[in-house]
Parts: structure tokens; sequence; C-alpha cells
């Protein structure tokens, strides 16, 4: 599970239309820092309110085009599109009709796989409210802060999943941020000769449904809370999956995981502590088959340990959402080797998310894939 606010920025959004020093009164650097709450919720508006699927689909357009059509009022639409141009998400013709960036529109228009809408609402429903406990953790450390506030902070599961639509919410939200990264992790891992694909922890199947698209001769089980089952049969019925993708209800911190020879982890070990992870790969070595892979898909830090700038937000909002953080490639090697795999190592995406790989000796007089 991953959420986090610096993921509110677009990528390729172009420079403000007041340059790169910001206005004067501060550094450009500073000034998007402390205005960005503004240009956060202004994303999660436009897009809810489909301000971003109209310019997608008829082009630019004023602001009193849009407000009409879509039965907006048009003075707040006018001041939500200004932040939203000066802070160069949207441009504006000399007529002062909008429109979205070409770098950007693969996130703005709903109609693609790359679509972030449903992670803006997420933010702003979920994870600003959580970074509120962030002042306790500050002051009283995790666990005074816990005792403080009577609950404990890593347990936002129980609310994701309350009911059929917030379930349906937080898995179409985690079905943008991975799906269309998939593809490329699916080809970095080069499943040519697996067979079964066990996605521990899988959601809605991204990670699995690409990787089914990819190579017909294999199939995938999602081993899963039994919330996510009923959103994964529509998503196998939406791709004609057929029985090539199972699920199976459990829970990995107190079940064995199902067997096959290749066991993915896809955004989960960032939610633990480096112990449950360990835990959770030494499940992993015992249900993955000689020769078999296991695969670790997340973000990373940089041999910096602060770079990217979304992965050092992300690993803020796992502070209070989560027991986990984010890793370097480096630490999750480490994780692999003492969990008993052999033959790790990192393999880079273009995209924020990358592939840490391990591999189970092969049995006696057999090869390792």
């Amino acid at each position: 599970m991953e959420r986090t606010a610096a993921d509110a920025h677009v990528p390729g959004a172009q420079v403000p239309e007041g340059g790169p020093g910001g206005s004067g009164l501060m550094p450009g650097p500073l000034e998007r820092a402390v205005y960005g709450l503004f240009v956060s919720s202004s994303l999660d508006l436009a897009a809810r309110h489909g301000v971003f699927a109209r310019l997608a689909e008829h082009g630019p357009s004023g602001t009193a085009e849009l407000a009409c059509a879509l039965g907006l009022d048009e003075d707040t639409l006018g001041r939500l599109l200004t932040v939203l141009r000066a802070f160069g998400v949207l441009t504006a013709d000399p007529r002062g009709r909008y429109s979205v960036p070409a770098a950007s529109l693969p996130f703005l228009d709903p109609r693609e796989s790359r679509y972030l809408g449903g992670f803006l609402r997420h933010l702003m429903e979920s994870t600003t409210e959580r970074l509120r406990r962030l002042d306790a953790c500050l002051t009283l450390g995790r666990a005074g802060a816990e005792a403080a506030l009577a609950e404990p902070l890593d347990e936002p599961f129980a609310d994701l999943y309350r009911d059929a639509e917030s379930t349906d919410r937080f898995l179409d939200a985690m079905w943008q941020l991975s799906f269309d990264v998939s593809a490329e992790l699916v080809e970095l891992a080069q499943l040519e000769g697996a067979r079964h694909l066990v996605d521990v922890g899988g959601a809605g199947g991204p990670f699995a449904v690409a990787a089914l698209l990819r190579h017909p001769g294999l199939r995938a089980t999602v081993f899963d809370l039994p919330q996510v089952g009923p959103k994964l049969a529509e998503t196998g019925a939406a791709y004609r999956l057929g029985e090539r993708l199972s699920f199976s209800a459990g829970d990995f911190h107190r079940a064995e995981l199902p067997a096959g020879d290749c066991l993915a982890f896809g955004y989960i070990l960032s939610d633990w502590a480096d112990d449950t992870c360990l835990d959770l790969l030494r499940k992993a070595y015992r249900a993955c088959a000689p020769g078999g892979v296991v695969l670790v898909m997340d973000r990373l830090f940089d041999e910096s340990g602060y770079l990217p700038p979304a992965t050092a937000a992300m690993n803020l909002a796992m502070h209070v959402e989560t027991q986990g953080r984010h890793r370097t490639g480096a630490h999750y090697l480490e994780l692999l080797r003492a969990a008993g795999f052999t033959g790790c190592e990192v393999r880079h995406t273009s995209r924020e998310k990358h592939l840490v790989l391990g591999r189970r000796a092969a049995g006696p007089g057999g090869a390792e894939r």
C-alpha cells in the first residue's frame, strides 16, 4: 500500500509561468512547498469534478465554458484553475482557454492507464488526515503517540476495507499507481520459464494481470485478504483471463504462502519493519519451488538515501500509516540473502518503482531458471 502527498505532483508539469524563482518573497522550491497544499487540493477537486476529463476530450476551454459544461460555480472554478495554471499544471492561451500539457495528460485523462485521479482522492481523504499524527510522533515517539492517541497508527486496512465502496476506491487507486509500470516490471522479471506466479498481497491484481497478458502460458494466484476477492474477480472477467487468474484468501502474517515458482511482493514489504519483512521472505523461500524466484517491487531510495523526492515523502507517510519504511536496493538485497535467496540483484525501471530479484537455488540435478 502506498500513499504520499508528494505523488500529487504531476510528472512532466511545466515550470510555472512566473518562472522557477518563485514570487520573489521566497525561493521557488520553498514557495512550491509552502503552497503545495492548495495545488494538491485543486488537483483532486478538478479531477473529481471532471475538469481534466473535459479538457482531454474537448480541448482548450475557458472558465465559463467549463463551468457551464460541468455544472460548477464559475467564480470558484476560476480561482481553482488559476492555482493550477500558476503552478504549471495547466496552461492557457491568450484567449484564456485552459489546456493540459501533453506530458501531464496521461496522468490526468481518466481514459489513460496512468490516470491518478483515484490516488489523488485517496491522498486527500485518507493520507492527509493521518499525517496530522506526525506531530504526536515527533514529540512523543511512535509508541508514545499510539498511547496518547489511544489507537494504533498502522492499521489503515480496517478503515480502507470497511465496506465495498471503500475497498473499491482503495483498490482503484492502487491499480492506477501500479498497472502501467507493471508492464515494464514484468519485462525486467523475465518470467518466460515461470509456470505459477503467486502475487502476495496483490490487491486488484495489477502485476498479476500484466504478467498474464505478457506470458500466455503463465497462471497466477493473488493471495490477499478476503475483501479483495470480488474486485479481483471483476478484473479477471474484464481481461478475460478465466482460470488463469485465481484468488486465495488469507493473511500472510498468520498463514504460509501458496506454492509457486515465482513469488511476488508488490509494494508490500515497505509496509513492514525489517523483522517482519524477513519473516515474509522466509515464507516465500519455503513456498518457492527450487530454481524459482522472488520479486520485490517497490519505490527505492537511491544511494543518496534521500532521493527521489516522492520516495522521501512516502517514507514519511509510512511512519503513520504502516510499520514500514522505504529502503535502498542494497537494503533489500541484504534481506533477500538473509532469507536464503541467492543471485540477488536490483533491476531499475524508467519509472519510480523498481525490481529486486532473488533466486532459490535449484535442487540436485536441476537448473536455476
